[in-house]
């Protein structure tokens, strides 16, 4: 499988890594044969060799220099993110780039113009998938590739795949989730005294919150991920900016003791419930009792709760964000892409 990187931040080179540490591993364990044959890097620059790039002097290049192209004996250099798509040798492109969530771009572009050279693409990016996942997947499957997105909701952990495989057959009639890891840390720090101006500078300090934190704190991160669930899990597209949403910084000290005094937690919670009259999708903060799973998770640990009809509540936890974390939901994405032979099995309607 030949893979080129759109993008190649932070995300982009924890997967590389990965992939190179396990060479071995995943050509004997599932028959992938991954080689890196691009690079195409707004920052960064481009480098391109159809036979394969060196991923540890590809690294170090990245890293040391802040540009790939002096990543030397490739065959091209300097080819923007489309001659990239269109002109590599590349079967499967890796999206990673920055993109805004509220356009999808420049992510959309990058996946149509995939599907229409017969690429498969894997990404994280929330945008395309919580606007356009119909018409991307409807694409991808004109053309008989494959379109991964598991890394969109809660990075490495598996919110996404798992209630279409492991809960296959359950009617799942809610999903409630703390979805985003640095409002449910400031949450955790307000427990234990921390206003929340001050939790939310210890936040950016740990590298847990942006230096503009508004998309984690008023809720819009949890928004996208919110309707991509509704889409994926509960067959019910919803726009996202229709979403009810109210974030967490107008909650203040007293309020965090006083729901303590009661026993309870305040989260920032996504739910998405069917009803008699359709889909209801909501982000906001609620009192949690303190008996409620989703109560324990502290810090910047994500969960999902699945209310199914058969096996009853379901509860998965685990790291929302990291590098690494997000590099491994690339990694599922490739594995399970090989495996399906360009072929996925949802179905957009």
């Amino acid at each position: 499988m030949n893979i080129a990187f759109i993008g190649f931040g932070g995300v982009g080179q924890a997967l590389a890594d990965i992939l190179h540490e396990r060479k071995e591993l995943l050509k004997q364990e599932y028959g992938l044969d991954t080689n890196v044959v691009a690079v195409s890097d707004v920052m960064k620059g481009a480098v391109y060799d159809p036979k394969g790039l060196d991923i540890p002097h590809l690294l170090e290049t990245a890293r040391e220099h802040g540009s790939v192209e002096g990543y030397e004996h490739a065959q091209e250099y300097g080819w923007d993110s489309l001659q990239t798509i269109k002109e590599s040798n590349a079967d499967l492109i890796v999206e990673v780039t920055f993109t805004d969530v509220k356009t999808g771009q420049p992510a959309i572009d990058h996946c149509v113009a995939a599907f229409e050279n017969g690429k498969s693409v894997v990404t994280t990016n929330k945008g395309p998938i919580a606007l356009k996942l119909d018409e991307l997947q409807k694409l991808a499957n004109d053309n008989n590739c494959f379109l991964g997105f598991e890394g969109t909701v809660m990075s490495g952990t598996p919110a996404l795949r798992l209630p279409k495989t492991t809960l296959m057959g359950n009617e799942i009639e809610e999903v409630v989730g703390i979805l985003n890891g640095t409002t449910n840390y400031i949450l955790t720090e307000m427990e234990k005294g921390l206003s929340f101006d001050d939790a939310l500078q210890q936040a950016q300090e740990f590298g847990y919150a942006e230096a503009d934190p508004t998309s984690d704190v008023e809720g819009y991160d949890v928004r996208y991920k919110t309707a991509i669930l509704s889409r994926y899990i509960m067959n019910e597209p919803i726009d996202a900016l229709e979403i009810p949403c109210q974030g967490i910084s107008h909650i203040t000290q007293e309020m965090i003791q006083e729901a303590l005094e009661y026993g309870q937690r305040w989260k920032l919670l996504a739910r998405v419930k069917k009803t008699a009259e359709g889909i209801e999708a909501v982000v906001q903060p609620e009192r949690v009792n303190i008996e409620h799973p989703l109560a324990g998770v502290q810090g910047a640990t994500n969960a999902i709760l699945y209310e199914c009809d058969l096996s009853g509540p379901i509860m998965l936890t685990g790291a929302g964000a990291g590098l690494k974390e997000t590099g491994f939901a690339l990694l599922i994405d490739i594995i399970h892409g090989h495996q399906a032979n360009h072929k996925n099995s949802y179905i957009a309607r």
